[in-house]
């Protein structure tokens, strides 16, 4: 009788082990929605309660599709749709204003598995760009497209087209009076001015006037077949002015995504990102150095800052191992992770990892 029990035994064992939580492996994601001068007593009870409710819904939506067995790819895209969608964060709905008055968005998406990514830059009429750059990854042989190209390529593919007003709020359009009216008593001639406020709950005028940054949002999402993806959305700088681009759509500084060794999605002045490469340089020290995720953001951002220039950084590895950091004094950010505690989060002295 033993002889024919072993088997079944064994194959039951192998089935419960298949099945079990702990050998299963990891899966989740990690999101952004812009980091900043954001401080408690500058926010109000009420509009934290619904910057929290809202990376939560941009969480599960995301981590809905990875649970079901979808793809990092899918779960990046359902993620920052909803947070495009909202008035909250500057991306989509809600992005800020250039010096003419219009909303211009940038995105871009990688996939980690395959290398392959997409980017838009200076979009006014797409109504979700973290869609687009898919098409652009998928179903064109470029990376990047800009401005009325970009429009073309997402009127050929059917993308959903809205008028610029759709994107506009009045506190994005308070921003840009208040930025062009300090940038005249400056009287320097300068581009643009980084005063994008993440958070409505404006404070005084010197709290007004302390370089922040900046509404971006982002994901980064590792699913169960272990591929690992990255996607970002913004508006930009408030007042910005000819043709300005930032790091979001350039791979490498605002996106990057490698199965080898992570998937990043910054947040930050662009300028600076760009001249560090943050989101390869992340990748690179711990493929050539063998860092972690923790240690490695933080030497690049560390390089950031000994520019000048200030921001956050979420990073997942291919282990469900993640970091949220950033040197300025807040980030909205959440993660989770497949068996650990969900985290949703916006100021300095919560969890970052």
């Amino acid at each position: 009788m033993l002889r024919f029990l072993l088997p079944l035994l064994a194959t039951a064992t192998l089935a419960f082990a298949q099945t079990s939580p702990s050998m299963q492996r990891p899966y989740g994601l990690v999101i952004h929605g812009g980091a900043g001068v954001i401080q408690r007593n500058q926010m109000s009870p009420e509009l934290e309660k619904e910057y929290r409710a809202k990376l939560a819904e941009a969480l599960h939506a995301g981590y809905a599709v990875l649970d079901r067995g979808g793809s990092a790819l899918d779960a990046v895209i359902a993620t920052v749709t909803v947070l495009e969608d909202s008035p909250l964060f500057n991306a989509g709905k809600g992005a800020v204003f250039t010096a003419d008055g219009l909303c211009e968005l940038d995105a871009s998406i990688m996939r980690g598995d395959t290398l392959q990514a997409g980017a838009v830059a200076g979009l006014r009429h797409v109504k979700n760009p973290i869609k687009l750059v898919r098409d652009v990854m998928e179903n064109s042989p470029h990376v990047m497209m800009i401005g009325e190209g970009a429009e073309e390529f997402a009127r050929s593919r059917g993308h959903e087209r809205v008028p610029n007003e759709y994107f506009h709020t009045g506190f994005r359009r308070k921003q840009l009076e208040r930025a062009k009216e300090k940038e005249s008593r400056a009287n320097n001639g300068t581009a643009s001015v980084p005063l994008d406020l993440t958070s409505p709950g404006v404070g005084g005028e010197d709290w007004f006037s302390r370089e922040q940054k900046y509404g971006t949002v982002g994901c980064v999402a590792l699913d169960r077949q272990g591929n690992l993806a990255a996607g970002t959305s913004t508006g930009g700088m408030t007042n910005k002015k000819f043709g300005r681009v930032g790091d979001v759509p350039v791979i490498g500084a605002g996106t990057y995504a490698n199965n080898a060794t992570c998937a990043v999605s910054s947040t930050g002045w662009g300028e600076f990102f760009i001249r560090s490469v943050v989101a390869h340089d992340i990748s690179a020290q711990m493929e050539y150095r063998g860092m972690d995720v923790a240690d490695s953001a933080a030497s690049t951002l560390a390089k950031v800052a000994k520019l000048g220039g200030d921001g956050g950084v979420i990073v997942l590895d291919r282990h469900g191992r993640y970091a949220m950091d950033f040197n300025s004094e807040g980030m909205y950010r959440a993660a989770k992770i497949s068996g650990r505690p969900e985290i949703v989060a916006i100021y300095g002295d919560e969890p970052r990892r």
